[in-house]
């Protein structure tokens, strides 16, 4: 058994899919729920009223999550299936020039140009459009669109999230709602931002404190407004 057999390798790039809509689900969750509850409660609404909003908020975030991500990614896969075909179409037609293509971008790497030609020929006699849509189109099955993994990864963390202030609203006492919702918010923050970057191999840190600053930048920005329209009416 060979040592790459031995030792296969796990990439972190292969998670950006899924990662990137389950983070973006999960820290919108947190927000705008919490933002919500923030800005209704510092209004001088009751406790029933700050709940009403908060689940309403997490029903519709979820639902405007889901088809964001789908309609979004939906036309990055319309655009790349209509590359692939363009592609497909031009190794039909004349295959001899997608070779020289193909060659030309080995070359172009730093790989010597009878090398290059041999590497592209045998490429494009095992799958030439997975090779083209690879090394010219920057197409793979990594990052390949996957709309309905992303709709449904955004919604059930979107839901995640909007859980989390909710639940504060319930067990905080009706005197110390927001600052609790508040605090507890941040706090959520700071852990998914500490989690996704772990999972993504990314910075912990500067991950942790983008992520809270942002947060509280809205949870401010909200209460604010509550407390506005609250002393007007």
């Amino acid at each position: 058994m060979s040592r790459l057999h031995a030792h296969p390798e796990s990439h972190l790039v292969g998670r950006i899919g899924w990662l990137r809509a389950a983070v973006l689900g999960a820290n919108d969750g947190i927000i705008s729920t919490a933002s919500l509850i923030v800005g209704v409660a510092a209004a001088a609404a009751t406790r029933n009223d700050v709940l009403i909003a908060g689940v309403a908020g997490l029903v519709a975030g979820a639902m405007s999550m889901a088809a964001g991500e789908y309609v979004s990614v939906s036309s990055q896969s319309d655009t790349e299936q209509a590359d692939l075909a363009r592609e497909r179409k031009e190794l039909s037609e004349n295959p001899a020039f997608e070779l020289d293509e193909l060659a030309e971008i080995y070359i172009k790497r730093g790989v010597d140009k009878p090398l290059a030609r041999q590497v592209a020929e045998q490429l494009m006699a095992k799958d030439a459009l997975t090779a083209h849509a690879r090394d010219e189109l920057g197409i793979s099955e990594i990052t390949a669109a996957r709309p309905v993994q992303a709709a449904l990864a955004s919604a059930a963390m979107f839901a995640v999230g909007a859980a989390m202030p909710l639940l504060m609203v319930i067990v905080s006492p009706g005197n110390a709602l927001v600052p609790v919702v508040s605090a507890a918010s941040l706090a959520f923050l700071a852990v998914l931002g500490a989690i996704g970057a772990t999972a993504g191999g990314a910075n912990i840190l500067r991950a942790t404190i983008r992520v809270t600053f942002w947060g509280a930048f809205a949870l401010s920005l909200t209460a604010g407004i509550g407390k506005l329209f609250g002393t007007v009416v």
